[in-house]
């Protein structure tokens, strides 16, 4: 990427795209592109339209996306499904359309099959079941995925995409309703400590395994690959290691200070049992993640107090 073009980041101020916007910055990257939703609603065919026409970018990060966990995957399964397939294929198309350069589409570890073999390898993409509770959101990164290769094949377009697990850092998603484990957790234990709560309530039984990145390592693999990656086959991006939910709780515990007791729901769902990516390809391009977990949950605590009003709003 030249360091004058312009780069469009869809979705900008979500945790995900934020962290892009840092890593451009950081870089030397100035000429940056960006709308919130109520400036462009990527839903919007012509909006979309309109807006790459007159913005001509020459890269786009596509980390726009309705995005939440196990309830708000499952309760609002329509909306999941319907938003993300227009927000990818609007700007997925409009960018082909304008000659956008290069093109990388964000998915999720949620594509893969339930019981896919561990770790997931992007060989293991359309091989089996899906998860039930995220059907519809997994369904829609597949479908991004397939639109990328799609034009890759038919055109010769540079749209690349990537699959991130498990992710947590600034600006994440605080709403116990909608939020993913790991916000869920501290921001449980956080308002617990202050009011002195005998226990804190945890989903399931606490036996899934997860893997967490820290988005900033997200953001750095992110504008790595941007830069070096051209082949059409998409690129997991992980840390390679897992922990149980048991034990995230018992870290997010620690790094709060809670001393009250951990209980956990049995009737609430588990989810997939295990979520390991495979990073073999991703390392051998020549990017490991360096954000240990117990560095990257006190780095978010800390910053999570100090936004604590703005989180939780």
């Amino acid at each position: 990427m030249e360091k004058n073009a312009k780069i469009y980041i869809a979705g900008h101020r979500g945790m995900v795209g934020s962290a892009i916007v840092r890593k451009l910055t950081a870089e030397g990257y100035h000429n940056l592109s960006t709308r919130t939703s109520s400036e462009l609603d990527l839903r919007d065919q012509a909006a979309v339209a309109a807006f790459f026409k007159a913005e001509q970018p020459a890269y786009v990060f596509l980390a726009a996306a309705k995005v939440g966990g196990i309830h708000a995957n499952n309760v609002y399964r329509a909306e999941f499904l319907y938003d993300n397939l227009a927000i990818e294929a609007n700007v997925i198309h409009q960018a082909h359309l304008n000659s956008v350069k290069k093109l990388m589409f964000l998915g999720s570890s949620c594509i893969y099959p339930k019981m896919a073999p561990q770790p997931m390898s992007e060989d293991s993409l359309l091989t089996g079941l899906l998860e039930p509770t995220n059907e519809p959101y997994a369904i829609a990164k597949i479908a991004g995925i397939k639109l990328c290769e799609a034009y890759y094949d038919q055109y010769g377009s540079r749209f690349i995409s990537v699959m991130p697990t498990n992710l947590y850092g600034p600006n994440d998603n605080y709403d116990l309703q909608n939020s993913h484990v790991l916000p869920a957790l501290l921001r449980k234990f956080h308002e617990a400590k202050l009011a002195n709560k005998p226990s804190v309530e945890i989903w399931g039984n606490g036996s899934p395994q997860r893997e967490f990145m820290h988005v900033d390592d997200l953001a750095a693999a992110c504008v790595f690959l941007m830069k070096t990656y051209e082949d059409k086959p998409f690129v997991n991006i992980g840390v390679g290691h897992d922990i149980s939910i048991k034990a995230l709780a018992e870290l997010i515990q620690q790094t709060v200070g809670y001393e009250g007791e951990l209980a956990f729901d049995t009737s609430k769902p588990n989810g997939t049992p295990r979520k390991l990516m495979d990073v073999s390809r991703l390392n051998a391009l020549g990017f490991e993640a360096k954000i240990s977990l117990e560095d990257g949950v006190a780095a978010v605590y800390e910053d999570f107090q100090e936004n604590y009003r703005r989180y939780t709003q």
